[in-house]
């Protein structure tokens, strides 16, 4: 059942037509088009957020930061599991000054094709004109006049979003924004017009790439790392927290066969793919899932032919794949020893096979020294699963090494 038909949400009428706005995505056909410098892979609304209940005359302000900077951005938004018509009555993009703060001269109005009001129609993405740069990070902020409905969104951001009753695009001031989350909402992407440092790498897996129990609000996701680790050019985040290779779920997300494209093949200007998942189907394997759905258990052979899909669609798309092995998580709650034997069965395929166009055997640099099924303790976040912030510095790495390559 859909979830508006759970809630019981009864949209109100929307007499609009959002403007029709194209755009070529995961190409490059000069060397001053767009690419691609943030994005998040979007997911149903969840009740544990605000995306179930979505907004009505409220103001949400959303800070991110990109991966490269050009002299004008566009934003992309999307309502792409919205049912209804999102109205959007007005739009800023600001350079933050800190929390809900921006600079107020940075301010500058969003528009698409040239409205500073539009609607985003269900199912779909809306990419907005071009505006100046203010910076590598930035805030985005919507107002929403009428009832969206529920919202497309995306759960585990590890930064903060802000809240305000009215319309406060333009305020610079956080005093207005008194309520928080740590979920993006209608977000999509940002892209930067201008040459590119190379080719985009979409980092593309579950939490371990969604940077799960690294410190919020503080960018210290593996793929965030990158740069700091002498990868150079751009990179864009398409982890979701709790992701699986082979199977779907309305909280978990689409499953990574089903959402590739979108979020990996169509990002503008994308060159390569870092693959990292596998290990929520492993760890679920025959277990309940949040969404209490009990699947039954997954094999070897299921993964690879998931792990071979992905591989076909990068090939039949120009895009250069690197597979990455599956972290140890001895200690953790999805532990047992016929999972173990499964991940090293796995792990021995990505390493071996020659599948991939290159490998990054993260299971190798994160295990413990003493014992290759769990965690390093100076990388372990505390649950045997996921690593801390030194840990995500240790994986980008490890992944630039192999970029550069």
């Amino acid at each position: 059942m859909k979830l508006t038909a759970r809630l019981r949400w009864i949209a109100a009428p929307i007499v609009a037509v959002a403007a029709l706005v194209l755009v070529a995505f995961g190409i490059r056909d000069t060397d001053t088009s767009w690419s691609s410098a943030w994005a998040t892979a979007v997911q149903y609304p969840i009740y544990q957020n605000w995306s179930a209940l979505g907004f009505t005359d409220q103001t949400v302000r959303q800070v991110i930061r990109l991966s490269q900077d050009g002299p004008q951005v566009r934003i992309r938004l999307s309502n792409r599991f919205g049912e209804y018509p999102l109205p959007i009555a007005a739009a800023t993009v600001a350079r933050s000054a800190g929390g809900a703060s921006v600079v107020a001269e940075s301010v500058r109005v969003l528009t698409v094709a040239g409205h500073a009001a539009f609607v985003v129609a269900p199912g779909n993405e809306i990419v907005s004109d071009a505006v100046e740069s203010v910076g590598t990070v930035m805030t985005i902020t919507l107002y929403f006049a009428s009832p969206t409905g529920p919202a497309t969104q995306h759960g585990q951001a590890l930064a903060t979003t802000y809240r305000a009753n009215g319309d406060h695009t333009a305020d610079p001031s956080a005093t207005p924004f008194t309520e928080r989350s740590q979920s993006w909402y209608y977000l999509a992407g940002v892209d930067t017009l201008g040459p590119s440092e190379g080719d985009v790498t979409v980092a593309f897996g579950d939490s371990l790439t969604d940077g799960f129990r690294s410190t919020p609000d503080a960018d210290q996701r593996y793929p965030d790392q990158l740069a700091a680790a002498g990868h150079h050019g751009p990179v864009v985040n398409a982890g979701i927290s709790g992701n699986r290779l082979i199977t779907d779920s309305t909280v978990l997300g689409d499953s990574a066969i089903a959402r590739f494209r979108r979020d990996v093949l169509e990002q503008p200007g994308v060159g390569t793919a870092v693959v990292l998942i596998g290990i929520n189907d492993i760890g679920l394997s025959g277990s309940p899932g949040p969404d209490g759905i009990v699947f039954p258990p997954v094999s070897k052979e299921q993964l690879i032919a998931g792990y071979r899909d992905l591989i076909a669609q990068a090939r039949a798309a120009g895009v250069r794949i690197i597979g990455a092995t599956i972290l140890p998580f001895a200690g953790s709650a999805f532990f047992s020893p016929a999972k173990e034997l499964l991940r090293a069965e796995v792990n021995t395929w990505i390493r071996d096979s020659g599948a991939f166009d290159k490998v990054v055997d993260l299971a190798q640099t994160m295990a413990a020294p003493d014992d290759r099924t769990r965690l390093a303790d100076r990388f372990d976040s505390g649950d045997y699963l996921h690593p801390n912030d030194s840990g995500y510095r240790a994986m980008a790495e490890v992944v630039a090494a192999a970029l550069a390559r």
